[in-house]
């Protein structure tokens, strides 16, 4: 009778370890996207940028002694001083002087020209707000530009985690002093 309970303990255990030892299901996601929060998200962006484009939009149409001109890049601009003869415009590397200041659409200051100081800036090489580094693409050295960003072009949702907030449409004013050509440029031409 040992012999046999013996038998039968030895098959129950390579039963257990041959059935027991089976690859493992995948789980079922507990819960899954079907992109409704992206769909949402992009509705939302399309709404705020329509709202600031209409509101820097009924800015301009109060201004009737300025000239405004939209920007393919999504900005709106004036000129204070134009350069009218043709000089040319900073390109990659170029090394730019400039002065600018930062406010609200109606022109309440967020950063004076004071506060923020003269910048030098490597075209593409440094990190600036995305408004301002094409801005300053289209100027020519002694011009001085009215820029009318909104929050996308500025500072967008994080705002600049100081005195700008979330998805504030800004008003800039840049005056490009300077262009210093990058080295590598000069010594093809």
């Amino acid at each position: 009778m040992n012999n046999i309970y013996r038998i039968f303990l030895q098959s129950f255990c390579i039963g257990l370890l041959l059935f027991s030892c089976k690859t493992p299901e995948a789980r079922r996601p507990v819960s899954q996207q079907s992109g409704s929060f992206i769909r949402e998200s992009v509705a939302r962006n399309k709404k705020l940028v329509a709202y600031e484009e209409a509101l820097i939009d009924s800015i301009i149409k109060q201004d009737t002694i300025n000239t405004y001109h939209a920007s393919p890049n999504g900005f709106w601009y004036r000129y204070d001083t134009k350069i009218g003869k043709d000089t040319l415009t900073p390109q990659f590397g170029d090394l730019v002087n400039f002065d600018y200041d930062i406010s609200t659409l109606i022109g309440q200051p967020i950063y004076t020209r004071e506060e923020l100081g003269t910048r030098e800036y490597a075209i593409d090489q440094e990190s600036v707000f995305i408004g301002l580094r094409q801005a300053l693409k289209m100027m020519k050295p002694g011009e001085t530009l009215t820029f009318y960003f909104p929050s996308h072009k500025a500072f967008g949702y994080y705002g600049d985690n100081q005195k700008i907030g979330r998805n504030l449409p800004i008003r800039s004013t840049i005056t490009l002093n300077s262009i210093e050509l990058n080295n590598e440029k000069q010594l093809n031409d």
